[in-house]
């Protein structure tokens, strides 16, 4: 396993500094293959909640490596996806589904039921009864082990955007119907052909169920995410920049970073 360049302890997490993006996705494939063994072996299953976007590509690609290599086996994983668009057919290249088949689920040996994502399909007036759904699956698979996340330019965890909620009433929130941010329509119109293409709503994994997991394991890479670190990292829990939340989970949470990212940290 590649070794970081160094190791910090900030806002009760561990801070883990690579000099590239690649070591650090290495370094959180091997850390998510190890939850996996650990798990099963303990439990006879693992949960596992995943990610979506750029950053994650690179750990699912090494995990499917292991897979292939005959080092892993997904046949006792579960995974909950963060995250869907919608409405959005599973068909479709944008949705999640479809990049969950591309780069992992359709690569290794996991059962198709095992592998959840939120339904872009529901109509819209079962959406909160199928959000809601989605977190009982959780619970009654026995909650999470790991879960996976990515940091948005914005501080958003999951499509968690940022907020002028309470801060109680942040942490608390639940799977849900939310509508997408500026900055991450902005973010996301490469993959759609524009702005005005993206679909503006998205069903996400609440703020709850992201710190009720057992560990918790956020990639940030690159120079564009080094604000938002630094401010996660450094900064006051507020629900204006939803990573910082992930302080009221201490002891718990592991940051993977490179050099870019980390910058703002000193």
């Amino acid at each position: 396993m590649s070794a970081p360049a160094r190791a910090l302890e900030l806002a009760g997490a561990s801070v883990l500094v690579f000099e590239d993006a690649a070591s650090a996705c290495r370094h959180a494939a091997d850390r998510i293959a190890g939850v996996i063994r650990d798990a099963v072996g303990l439990r006879g299953k693992a949960v596992l909640g995943l990610a979506t976007g750029g950053t994650p590509i690179p750990i699912y690609d090494r995990l499917v490596a292991l897979y292939q290599a005959g080092e892993l086996s997904f046949a006792d994983v579960s995974t909950y996806n963060l995250d869907e668009y919608y409405p959005i057919h599973p068909s479709d290249p944008n949705s999640y589904r479809a990049y969950m088949h591309r780069h992992l689920f359709g690569r290794v040996d996991i059962a198709p039921n095992r592998a959840h994502v939120l339904d872009g399909t529901v109509p819209d007036s079962f959406a909160d009864a199928h959000a809601a759904e989605f977190d009982r699956w959780i619970a009654a698979d026995g909650g999470l082990d790991l879960q996976l996340l990515g940091i948005g330019r914005n501080g958003h965890i999951g499509f968690n955007e940022p907020t002028n909620l309470p801060l109680e009433t942040a942490l608390n929130l639940p799977t849900r119907l939310v509508d997408l941010h500026p900055v991450t329509v902005a973010d996301a119109a490469k993959d759609f052909g524009g702005e005005s293409r993206v679909v503006p709503r998205a069903l996400t994994v609440g703020v709850a169920p992201i710190l009720a997991a057992r560990s918790i394991l956020i990639l940030a890479l690159g120079a564009g995410k080094a604000e938002a670190v630094t401010r996660a990292l450094t900064g006051p829990m507020t629900p204006s920049l939803p990573a910082s939340l992930l302080q009221s989970a201490p002891g718990r949470v592991t940051w993977m970073l490179d050099a870019a990212a980390a910058r703002g940290l000193g």
